[in-house]
């Protein structure tokens, strides 16, 4: 089975989608087919490309057109055209609708028609201009009778249908009326005369069609705004890209950079590719793919991202991934797919759209038939079956789920919340339990050294078997280790016969032993004698045991993994939309215990396998609960897939997002509980959408029928009908673009969570031999290393350090601040 998107043209109602996805459905070989009404593109799933033109072929004899491909830039501009288009058919229609009106009904606001119009002898040559003066607005917006006839001929109405029996009833009615007055004109009959003219609907056809037109003109203003966040998307990635050809900088398009080439951003320059720091440092925006306004440092050997900002600083980077393996292409990719999906709570909205139109129709006809058999008039009984067929049209509930979700998932985006498809966005709000992962997900992921306990020996000959049994592991434990030993320049013996065992450490062979690494229960199992160090784990701190094959216990590395910044307030943002939060890890019950208790979580899962972690999730979905999943997205990669809703959380470079699906682009914690936040603000937006559709036309179509007549002489015009029903649309398609200013408590929360405890602002600590001096003027790593040079040339200066970002050096040694300050401005920087 593949996936194919097609473009679908001349959709206008819930009713047209529902008919190309029977159609496409009822081809052989299709598995599935699910259309977005807003994007107009369907996603088919089927056995083979042979299909493609048979589908095509089946949505074309349906009435609507069908093609595949790539959007090219022009493509692009059809719906902008489109809208120029409609923007003149509405003005020419609303030119002709004045005169129009002026004529049939100036009289009421005092404006009198001239005399050429006025008395009973003239009716006919009054008559005859109201008719001259529809047939422009009828013309200009034909492609309503157009569509609308040929889909009734291929009997799958659609709103277009509705619009056309509508308006066409009333411009017949009216032609038949002309007929009647020039026949009775002939004979005499002045009483029929003056009974038909009083009695045209050309008016009605006038304004039904220019009312219609309006509201769809609005309804598009509208849904253009619910794309802004794919298009800013798209703005992010820069033009041109500055890249090295032998010895010269040469300007090119972004899209024609390669794999491999050296790629130049100077200050304020957008990131044009995924690629990996050569040379320079810069503070990097991140914000537009994360959502955390805070710029990040980056160095060389640092990974940066497309659609990144180079606030500060100058940057070589080797491009990684270019064109569409960026990773800002597959975010964009990710929200036009998102947006483009159905929500299963749409499904309802589809049933009912199939059978919506021609139920409506059959009313219609009901109606007519009953008033006439009741014995009212022709006009009386046409004017109600109009009525119901132009307030029933179905927009508002075609659009009231694909207008929030395309919002919900750009809005998301936004906040760096990317959900793969509708689904997910859906089903999020379901949870009521979500099991964190603690490493990387509750903390920082980034554990240290904090004790070394050697049991005879040295410290240093302890580290350096250590980490050289950790070498060759990617746990973040063996980093920690390995980093330290690096950061004491100790050199490491060869490593061979290296070995994972899985929940409980390493093993190789050094020098000729073998050594064993790891937990309590790795010693063990090796009959390897060791302290009880429980008291430490009680802290937060896990201890990792070291010893050798014959027995021999040599000592403990002791390394701690901080909770992130945010996690207590997240932990505590979830816990206050009513969830369930459970830590699930590897680590002992003690250190998991204290980690949690400082995150504020009450229920701790601890001592659980990494392939074990699929069976914990699945017990808990088995105990009636709704699991959400939160991890790294890769060591993490079997429970995200056997939760309900796995949500990977990462820097947005190496996370999975096959696994999961939801995906954080930040590490943020606090992004998980304003995921929740928006899906239920979405599906709350969704149901406000379909409780106005059902009790709109609920509402509308009883009312047109006349069933308010009897008792209080009430009777809906069907220009008024016309107009209530493109408001409704215009409705729903505003009322889901106030998604767009959805701002989640919990990140407000987390935002003031941290300023509170971050200490009040002071000067830096410094040495007593230090002296932090500011410098205004460096904009650059070029100036950053001139005032380091300069200060270090002062005598009695051991090191300067310059911070770009603070704008700020600090100098170490006996230097007197007046020598410092005189050697700085000599390089033309300023000091205040």
């Amino acid at each position: 089975m593949m996936r194919m998107k097609f473009y679908i043209t001349g959709m206008t109602c819930a009713a047209c989608s529902a008919r190309v996805e029977k159609v496409t459905r009822a081809v052989k070989g299709v598995k599935s087919a699910e259309v977005n009404l807003l994007a107009g593109t369907m996603v088919a799933e089927l056995e083979g490309t042979e299909l493609v033109p048979v589908i095509c072929k089946a949505v074309k004899d349906a009435g609507y057109g069908a093609s595949t491909g790539k959007e090219s830039r022009e493509q692009k501009t059809l719906p902008e055209r489109g809208e120029g288009e409609m923007k003149k058919r509405i003005v020419l229609s609303f030119l002709f609708l004045f005169c129009l009106m002026y004529l049939t009904m100036g009289h009421m606001v005092g404006l009198h028609p001239p005399k050429l119009f006025q008395g009973l002898k003239n009716t006919l040559l009054f008559a005859l201009t109201q008719f001259l003066l529809t047939l422009p607005v009828v013309y200009l917006n034909r492609s309503y009778f157009s569509r609308g006839i040929k889909s009734l001929l291929h009997r799958a109405p659609n709103m277009d249908s509705l619009i056309a029996v509508g308006s066409g009833a009333s411009l017949t009615y009216g032609m038949i009326a002309l007929l009647r007055m020039a026949y009775a004109i002939g004979h005499g009959q002045w009483q029929v005369v003056e009974h038909y003219g009083k009695n045209l609907y050309f008016e009605s056809a006038a304004m039904i069609l220019t009312l219609i037109t309006l509201g769809k003109f609005l309804e598009s203003r509208a849904k253009g705004k619910t794309g802004d966040a794919i298009a800013q998307l798209m703005d992010l990635a820069p033009d041109t890209a500055t890249v090295r050809r032998g010895e010269e900088l040469v300007e090119i398009p972004s899209s024609e950079v390669t794999a491999g080439d050296t790629v130049i951003v100077k200050s304020g320059g957008k990131i044009p590719v995924d690629g990996t720091i050569l040379r320079g440092q810069a503070s990097v925006d991140q914000s537009a793919l994360t959502g955390e306004s805070v710029p990040v440092d980056k160095e060389a050997g640092d990974r940066v991202t497309s659609g990144t900002i180079n606030l500060s600083g100058y940057l070589e980077l080797r491009a990684d991934q270019v064109g569409e393996d960026t990773t800002l292409s597959k975010i964009i990719r990710l929200v036009e797919e998102a947006g483009g999906s159905k929500a299963p709570i749409a499904r309802l909205a589809d049933k009912i759209a199939g059978i919506f139109v021609p139920t409506v129709m059959a009313i219609a006809l009901l109606a007519f038939t009953v008033w006439m058999l009741l014995g009212k008039d022709l006009e009386f009984s046409l004017s109600t079956a109009i009525g119901i067929l132009v307030i029933s049209c179905p927009c508002a509930l075609g659009l009231a789920t694909p207008v929030a979700i395309m919002v919900g998932t750009g809005r998301g985006a936004k906040m760096g919340v990317l959900f793969k498809n509708a689904e997910a966005l859906e089903n999020l709000h379901k949870v009521d339990t979500v099991v964190l992962d603690k490493t990387g997900t509750l903390t920082k992921g980034q554990p240290h050294v904090t004790e070394l306990i050697p049991v005879c020996g040295e410290a240093d000959h302890l580290l350096t078997l250590a980490a050289a049994l950790e070498s060759c592991s990617e746990h973040p434990f063996a980093k920690a280790i390995v980093n330290f030993a690096a950061e004491k320049q100790l050199a490491l013996p060869a490593v061979v016969d290296f070995a994972t065992l899985p929940g409980r450490g390493v093993t190789a062979k050094l020098q000729g032993d073998v050594y064993f690494g790891g937990n309590s229960r790795l010693m063990e199992e090796q009959g390897i004698s060791h302290p009880d160090y429980s008291a430490l784990a009680e802290e937060g701190k896990t201890p990792l045991y070291f010893g050798k094959q014959d027995g021999t216990y040599l000592g403990a590395v002791v390394v701690a993994d901080v909770l992130k910044e945010d996690s207590g307030a997240a932990v505590s943002s979830l816990r206050s939309l009513g969830l369930d939060v459970i830590m699930l890890t590897g680590d002992n019950e003690a250190t998991a215990k204290s980690v949690a208790q400082k995150a504020g979580i009450h229920r701790v899962i601890s001592d659980v396998l990494p392939g074990d972690k699929a069976t914990v999730i699945e017990k808990l979905r088995k105990d009636g609960h709704v699991v959400a999943m939160v991890g790294d997205g890769i060591n993490d990669a079997p429970a995200l897939v056997t939760a309900d809703l796995g949500i990977a959380i990462g820097s947005g470079t190496d996370i999975a997002m096959e696994s999961a699906d939801l995906v954080l682009m930040s590490r943020s914690l606090s992004r998980v509980s304003a995921a929740f936040e928006l899906s239920k603000a979405t599906i709350r937006n969704i149901r406000q959408n379909l409780f106005w559709a059902f009790f709109y036309n609920s509402l509308g179509i009883p009312i047109a029928a006349g069933l308010l007549y009897p008792a209080f002489g009430i009777q809906l015009s069907p220009m008024l009908g016309a107009a209530a029903m493109s408001m409704s649309s215009v409705f729903v398609v505003s009322n889901a673009l106030r998604l767009r200013f959805f701002r989640p408590r919990s990140l407000t929360d987390a935002t003031e969570g941290l300023k509170k405890e971050a200490p009040l602002p002071s000067a830096p600590a410094v040495a007593e031999d230090q002296l932090v001096i500011k410098v205004e003027g460096m904009m650059c790593p070029h100036c950053k290393m001139t005032v380091e040079n300069a200060c270090k040339a002062v005598p009695g200066v051991r090191d300067a350090v310059v911070d770009l970002q603070a704008g700020t050096v600090t100098v170490t040694g006996q230097a007197s601040r007046e020598v410092l300050v005189e050697a700085i401005v000599k390089e033309d920087f300023i000091v205040p």
